[in-house]
């Protein structure tokens, strides 16, 4: 039965019936001169150095093989993982895999959430700043949703927060905190804030 398992799910999927989905592979060669390249040319813009972090390492590790999970950057304010997230990752995976990579802060999730839910690939920045939303009545908690939504239909998210486990735990219970350490590589940022000068 093991060899046959592909044709069965292929078969379930022309049934409609549900199978399980992977989260898309990312797989760049040369992803330390990509980072480079890019937060430098970013940073260089805005009248800015581009200076190397241990933590980046670890992030090139995930771009040259992400292993079919996302990415969660944690840890103190003002340390690049905004930068990184939002744009660096983002326009390294569409110049060189071709694939959108949609970004929201929190704010814009809430207002967005349904949009962001029919994404493959999402990158969602600052985690744990945001309200509940609240329409006609109902709650929904953005967060919740798009943990579940990774696990069920393989979605590729990089999350960013200042948090740290045991308040992720807290804001949002034990069941997405374990999707969180299911789904992601997950990366302290530590250090003194590059804002801090």
């Amino acid at each position: 039965m093991a060899a046959d398992i592909g044709s069965i799910l292929n078969e379930m999927r022309k049934h409609g019936m549900k199978t399980p989905q992977i989260i898309p592979s990312v797989k760049i060669n040369n992803a330390k001169a990509a980072i480079e390249q890019t937060a430098g040319y970013i940073l260089e813009q805005r009248g800015e150095e581009f200076v190397w972090m241990p933590e980046y390492d670890e992030i090139v590790d995930w771009l040259t093989d992400n292993k079919n999970k996302g990415l969660f950057l944690y840890g103190k304010c003002g340390l690049g993982k905004t930068l990184i997230s939002r744009y660096v990752i983002p326009a390294i995976i569409l110049y060189i895999m071709r694939h959108t990579v949609y970004c929201y802060d929190m704010r814009e999730l809430n207002d967005n959430l349904d949009t962001a839910l029919s994404k493959k690939m999402l990158c969602i920045d600052d985690i744990g700043t945001e309200e509940q939303i609240v329409k006609f009545g109902d709650r929904r908690c953005a967060v919740t949703e798009l943990l579940d939504a990774t696990e069920k239909y393989g979605k590729l998210i990089i999350i960013t927060t200042n948090l740290t486990g045991e308040e992720l735990r807290a804001r949002y219970g034990d069941r997405v905190y374990d999707r969180i350490l299911a789904n992601t590589k997950r990366i302290a940022f530590n250090g003194k804030s590059f804002r801090a000068k």
